[in-house]
């Protein structure tokens, strides 16, 4: 492939890195500006971008930036980016074109990471993949053919917001049930503040998980069962020849969390063919290389 800048956009750090054959060259790190207008995220971004190039040596001609919230693709606009100042109806295409001199492609970040696990990751090798990411919130990504499949109205992949609880807690998008307001980070904290009966984060939940306690391994399977459950339901749909977990959640509650995701899943795919579930493998320079590869696969 061409040398390629990815950039990722996250709520606290932005990361930069040419892309090539031989992996990442020039990778870079800074923090996302906390205050001031989407001028100065795209500043921020543009400014990450041009000192991963300048470390890589490479010619780089095309950017991919993986950003959360709502975009619109043909237009290069970001609609809303959850805690980072400035996004809303942001033309981010069209500043970090300028700034940046070179041509600029938007990607989902969920979409950019499952782009990575797809073509380098844990889905290397398959036609096919679903990636979700369990995190603060839930995201997913659906692979087609090696390429990101966006649907009708660029809202395919949203896996988190499946109803699997009908009728369940309000989830952030505004409807009650959804996979993200039952089993993300967020939902986790909730419910075993609820049950503890004081502040309980995701991280002190799974260190008591892990160690067996009742109320806990309670809380962590229920979540894990929704997941399985979501998982065999998207199975049945879109017959992925594999599914990549990935996200904090998965991270800090590690195989027994996951082997009780599988479990659920298995048991709701009787009769089914199972892909096969594997965690992510490529880390914290997952959103870079898929924003890059956003860029080859668009």
């Amino acid at each position: 492939m061409r040398a390629t800048l990815g950039l990722d956009l996250g709520g606290t750090k932005i990361a930069a890195g040419v892309l090539t054959d031989d992996g990442l060259k020039g990778y870079f790190e800074r923090p996302t500006p906390q205050t001031g207008d989407g001028d100065a995220v795209a500043r921020a971004i543009a400014e990450a971008g041009r000192e991963a190039v300048r470390q890589s040596g490479l010619a780089v001609a095309v950017a991919g930036v993986g950003t959360p919230g709502p975009l619109d693709f043909a237009e290069g606009v970001v609609r809303f980016a959850p805690n980072i100042p400035g996004l809303v109806d942001y033309p981010l295409r069209e500043r970090l074109e300028d700034w940046l001199g070179m041509r600029v492609i938007l990607e989902n970040d969920a979409n950019a990471a499952a782009l990575a696990e797809h073509h380098f990751g844990a889905a290397q090798g398959a036609k096919h993949s679903l990636y979700v990411t369990v995190s603060t919130g839930i995201g997913g990504g659906v692979i087609i053919n090696g390429r990101v499949h966006r649907g009708a109205y660029g809202q395919g992949g949203e896996v988190g917001h499946l109803t699997v609880v009908p009728g369940g807690p309000l989830c952030g998008c505004g409807r009650q049930g959804c996979l993200e307001a039952v089993a993300s980070g967020r939902a986790l904290e909730r419910d075993a503040s609820y049950a503890y009966g004081e502040p309980l984060s995701a991280e002190a939940l799974f260190v008591r998980f892990h160690d067996g306690e009742a109320k806990a391994v309670s809380l962590v399977e229920g979540a894990a069962r929704h997941i399985g459950v979501a998982l065999a339901s998207l199975q049945k749909v879109l017959d992925p020849e594999v599914i990549v977990l990935g996200g904090g959640v998965v991270l800090g509650g590690g195989e027994d969390f996951v082997a009780a995701i599988r479990r659920a899943y298995e048991e709701h795919l009787r009769g089914w063919k199972a892909a096969p579930i594997r965690t992510a493998r490529l880390g914290r320079s997952v959103g870079v290389i898929g924003a890059a590869l956003a860029a080859e696969y668009c």
